[in-house]
């Protein structure tokens, strides 16, 4: 996924200074005296993540595509958190799912990092929760118009989450989902399905128990790609001070219950192998869906 959307690099063999593409660049070591001790905020602490997916049992295809990145940005010795992370879950078929997926999260990448990154590296003025709000709202309506222009017939679901500092920007369409596990209350479901069966359960016409098994379950009213305007869910939040975040597709939360998932990550050793607990989780649940999950640890 990396590949496609950074470019693949170039191999090289080891050969004469003459070789194509090859010259030296002459150095000298440097005086650590002049250059002196970088100078970073004590307090600064990455999220540690982990990702994973899975084609499951009864598919031959993967049709999900995710993307993550934490990094921290730092000037005059002030520094914050940042991190964006997307699932998208594509539908349509083999060849139209597989490509609605990822051109919806190639399109948000490229929409959102271009215009978060130049104005956070200044950190003053702040950015403000409107404009995080808008600039992941840009990114989802880039998704879409990518979708429709080259993978006609196909759509995706998209959850992305958008850190910055203590705010968490979220933009959903569809019905994977994120979420708030901190280990001891209720797991917190942070988007709302966009699904027949979700709407049927808010106007009391069935219970959760009936939706979880209703032959509709997986009918979608909004998607990416699928009609001509798209109203996606985009809204703020504050980082939690402790627990996880977890984006993930339904082939996830729709085999594993939220205490178990809860469960699996509060029992793991860090992030990474919670994500391939649960991946094991859903596809013993029997995998009828591909999936994907990322799950971002808050620093203490």
């Amino acid at each position: 996924m990396l590949n496609n959307l950074f470019g693949k690099q170039e191999e090289f063999e080891g050969g004469d200074s003459e070789s194509p593409g090859t010259s030296e660049i002459p150095t000298q070591p440097y005086d650590a005296a002049e250059i002196g001790t970088p100078l970073l905020p004590r307090n600064l602490k990455p999220f540690q993540i982990g990702i994973g997916s899975s084609v499951g049992k009864q598919r031959d295809h993967n049709e999900d595509a995710l993307f993550a990145m934490s990094t921290s940005l730092v000037s005059n010795r002030v520094g914050i958190p940042m991190g964006l992370f997307i699932v998208a879950d594509g539908m349509g078929g083999h060849e139209h799912g597989e490509l609605a997926s990822e051109l919806a999260i190639q399109a948000m990448v490229s929409s959102v990092l271009p215009e978060i990154t130049p104005p956070a590296l200044g950190l003053v003025p702040r950015m403000q929760e409107e404009q995080l709000q808008e600039i992941m709202s840009n990114g989802v309506q880039s998704a879409h118009k990518s979708i429709q222009e080259n993978a006609s017939g196909g759509g995706s679901t998209l959850t992305g989450l958008l850190i910055l500092g203590k705010t968490v920007s979220i933009a959903h369409i569809g019905d994977s989902r994120a979420y708030h596990f901190d280990g001891l209350n209720t797991p917190r479901v942070l988007t709302t399905d966009h699904s027949l069966v979700k709407r049927l359960e808010d106007l009391g016409q069935i219970t959760a128990d009936e939706a979880a098994i209703h032959p509709q379950r997986n009918v979608l009213y909004r998607a990416l790609g699928q009609v001509e305007q798209v109203d996606a869910d985009i809204v703020s939040i504050t980082l939690p001070s402790s627990g996880y975040l977890v984006v993930c597709s339904d082939g996830l939360w729709g085999l594993v219950s939220d205490q178990e998932i809860s469960r699996i990550i509060s029992s793991a050793d860090d992030p990474q192998q919670a994500s391939q607990l649960l991946l094991e989780a859903a596809n013993t649940a029997g995998g009828p869906d591909n999936i994907s999950v990322i799950i971002i640890k808050i620093p203490d």
